[in-house]
């Protein structure tokens, strides 16, 4: 932790303890670098500063405050979440376990996030970050779902549970990176577990569970399609005989056809009058 002080970002989300605001950056950061994030997590906040305004916002709205961040989804998710905030917990983020857990788009990682950055729980949070340092450092060997999160869990200094999770975040993050880790530069070297094991082979991160997989290739897949389709919709909708172009695949109606039945089943568009359009005000 004190190794931390020294090399904190200045993130906007390190310096509130707003619970809405947390979830916010947490679903924004899930599979995006914050300095992606930093711009549309400030613009989102200024346009939706609360549960209640985002839930009374038209999922359109909502969508296109999320340009730039991909996996739109998430945005759907936090639209319905905010929902879920009022009709249930009164606009109050809840600060249960369960009850985030209830929430769409809340996971286990991002629900004791919420508990531990905005209400200051001291609960483990384990992303891919996290495991690298639970799996190497402390346990040294490979860590299964509920192993990992136990030993999280255990480490978390009693009554410092913001600080210890934002140093073992940045740990993981700057130091003890997935290739090429800086293990000259960690300030836990000497009590590391995989070092004292002469980093004998396999790395224990590898299989353990909350470290992501290479993800597949981008490039003429279908979440490129769906990222043009979401684009071009932030800016109007667009005919139907025009989504094979617009999603890129000219030669490919019947394939640019089920990416779009599927952005509809989603919630993130709908088919209005022959065309294809962000979802409007919902009932």
């Amino acid at each position: 932790m004190a190794w931390a002080d020294g090399v904190r970002a200045d993130l906007p989300w390190r310096t509130t303890r707003d619970p809405w605001a947390i979830v916010v950056s947490e679903l924004m950061l899930q599979q995006t670098q914050a300095v992606r994030v930093v711009p549309r997590y400030l613009g989102f906040l200024a346009a939706f500063p609360t549960p209640s305004a985002c839930a009374e916002a038209s999922v359109g709205e909502v969508v296109r405050a999320w340009e730039g961040l991909g996996y739109n989804r998430r945005a759907i998710n936090l639209h319905r979440a905010a929902q879920v905030i009022v009709a249930e917990h009164a606009g109050a983020v809840p600060d249960h376990l369960d009850a985030l857990l209830a929430l769409p788009g809340i996971g286990p990682y991002t629900a004791r996030a919420v508990l531990t950055f905005a209400f200051e729980r001291d609960h483990g949070v384990v992303d891919t970050n996290a495991a690298r340092f639970l799996a190497r450092a402390a346990a040294g060997h490979r860590l299964s779902a509920r192993s990992a999160q136990d030993l999280a869990d255990e480490l978390v200094p009693m009554g410092r549970g913001w600080a210890w999770n934002q140093a073992v975040l940045d740990l993981g993050a700057q130091v003890c990176r997935k290739r090429q880790p800086r293990c000259g530069d960690c300030p836990i070297a000497g009590s590391c577990a995989w070092a004292r094991s002469g980093f004998a082979a396999p790395d224990p991160a590898d299989g353990t569970a909350g470290v992501t997989k290479r993800q597949s290739v981008f490039a003429g897949s279908d979440r490129q399609g769906r990222g043009r389709l979401v684009q071009a919709l932030r800016t109007g909708p667009v005919e139907i005989g025009r989504v094979a172009d617009v999603a890129g695949w000219p030669e490919e109606p019947d394939r640019a056809r089920r990416v779009a039945d599927a952005l509809v089943g989603e919630g993130l568009a709908e088919y209005v009058d022959g065309q294809l359009s962000l979802p409007g005000r919902m009932p």
